[in-house]
């Protein structure tokens, strides 16, 4: 079934001919040599979809979806965000062309070229001595909802860096045996999303108040509503709870 999300429209297997929409299809090249392209158009938020098409939160897709798919699906969304944000020339103003040869956009008076922009983020999940894990109430999730410690990847900093300063800032903690586990495309908005694993090494739980509403540690046999399948937290947790 094609799925929307955010006025993004994929096609996922109904022909592009059902549709009734004055929409700019673009095929968005694989990542991996012979694999079909991704076809993907950009729809207002507000279009009458035709009969047979649904709208579904990008984040709900990835969770009911495997392997390839939710790569694919993630190539898409990430591509179609940066198309919308990259019509103009960062330097001269000018609107730009896409680029024939590879994915990206031309401006025709400067020449500059601009790329799909990424942002790389940490996402880490810490134990104690007691085998518990540290999750944390984001004041932009849910009710009820815990995750792990995350962030963005400043100017300057490693990833390693980076780890370190979120989760001093965001719960007042110090940890060690940093150690990198996993990667995801995560284009909520544009993250290269990486897992790790730390353990506690000294501090009390102090939620910022801002981001971090409130933090604990939990035990496997209690945890509380957890992120949904498909993300590189549930990875790291789902991997956690399977150890013992």
């Amino acid at each position: 079934m094609p799925l929307e999300a955010s006025g993004v429209l994929f096609s996922l297997g109904i022909p592009l001919s059902d549709i009734n929409l004055s929409i700019q299809i673009v095929d968005v090249p694989s990542c991996l040599p012979n694999e079909p392209s991704i076809k993907i158009g950009d729809i207002p938020s507000d279009a009458v979809l035709p009969e047979r098409w649904c709208r579904t939160p990008v984040r709900h897709v990835v969770s009911s979806i495997h392997g390839r798919d939710v790569e694919r699906v993630m190539r898409a969304f990430h591509i179609v965000q940066w198309r919308r944000e990259s019509l103009y020339c960062g330097v001269c103003g000018n609107k730009n062309s896409d680029s024939q040869t590879e994915t990206a956009r031309i401006c025709p008076h400067c020449r500059r070229v601009e790329y799909p922009r990424i942002a790389p983020a940490v996402i880490v999940l810490i134990t104690n001595d007691k085998d518990e894990i540290l999750l944390a109430h984001n004041a932009k999730f849910n009710a009820g909802v815990y995750s792990l410690i995350a962030g963005f990847n400043e100017a300057g900093e490693s990833l390693e860096q980076t780890i370190e300063r979120e989760i001093w800032e965001e719960v007042g903690l110090k940890v060690n045996a940093v150690c990198y586990k996993i990667s995801q495309s995560w284009p909520f908005p544009r993250s290269l999303m990486t897992g790790w694993t730390a353990r506690y090494a000294a501090g009390v739980i102090q939620p910022d108040g801002i981001e971090i509403e409130d933090a604990r540690w939990f035990k496997r046999d209690k945890l509380p509503e957890l992120p949904g399948n498909g993300s590189v937290a549930r990875w790291l947790i789902n991997r956690w709870r399977l150890e013992h």
